[in-house]
């Protein structure tokens, strides 16, 4: 079986994940725990159809694999496996993308989400503004904040991509209602595009993609690589 535990409060998904297994699993269980740090190639192969030398339950919290690219290929070929398995897998996460979440819905029993509130205080307009108007400084700044704030990166990327799509679609459309847009951020997204090159645009937004889709597959730290993109490193 296949539990999916995730979202951007950390300590409710460990709680939750936590509460499920003590309820769960018999007295004579076995808990078995893969992270980052710890994780060798190979270990998930081995717990599909490890068993207990007393006979008892054998349950798996696999912690963060998007933090391990070995541990996070492992994983996601192994989610039809893990789900099929006698043994118990609890997968703890942090915030996930539609295609993530699309691909362990496939497999997972169930999965959980945890959300941590926001503080109301921070804009996250802000940060769509500034990368409007190129200003990276103010966008670095507005960038630490957010992480003060406890906004994940994934949050952030979403941000920056939705003002980035509405930069490209005001670029390929001559009013709102082309757009599908309302005026006001139709307008503004038009008059901000005379700071941008030809092509700027496009380029921002696939190299944010890609940024996004190798912080996930572990090839890059997805804060610093975010970081690295907001002060021009595209």
């Amino acid at each position: 079986m296949l539990k999916l535990y995730f979202g951007t409060d950390r300590q409710k998904v460990r709680d939750a994940a936590t509460n499920f297994l003590e309820s769960h699993m018999s007295s004579d269980g076995t808990v078995t725990t893969f992270d980052a740090q710890s994780f060798v190639s190979g270990q998930i192969a081995d717990a599909l159809g490890a068993a207990s030398l007393f006979g008892g339950e054998e349950w798996f919290v696999i912690d963060t694999p998007a933090a391990d690219s070995d541990m996070a290929q492992e994983v996601t070929s192994s989610l039809k496996e893990m789900s099929e398995s006698q043994n118990t897998f609890l997968i703890l996460e942090g915030a996930l993308l539609a295609p993530a979440k699309k691909s362990y819905a496939k497999h997972a029993a169930s999965s959980e989400e945890f959300t941590a509130a926001k503080n109301e205080r921070f804009n996250t307009f802000a940060m769509a503004d500034a990368l409007a108007q190129k200003d990276r400084r103010q966008l670095w700044v507005l960038l630490q904040n957010a992480k003060r704030e406890g906004l994940a990166a994934e949050e952030i990327i979403g941000m920056l991509w939705w003002q980035l799509k509405a930069l490209r679609l005001a670029d390929v459309t001559s009013n709102a209602a082309q757009a599908g847009m309302k005026d006001f951020p139709y307008n503004k997204a038009k008059r901000s595009l005379v700071k941008f090159a030809p092509g700027e645009v496009i380029k921002n937004s696939h190299t944010l993609l890609e940024l996004y889709h190798d912080g996930h597959a572990g090839l890059r730290d997805i804060d610093l690589a975010l970081e690295q993109w907001v002060l021009g490193g595209r």
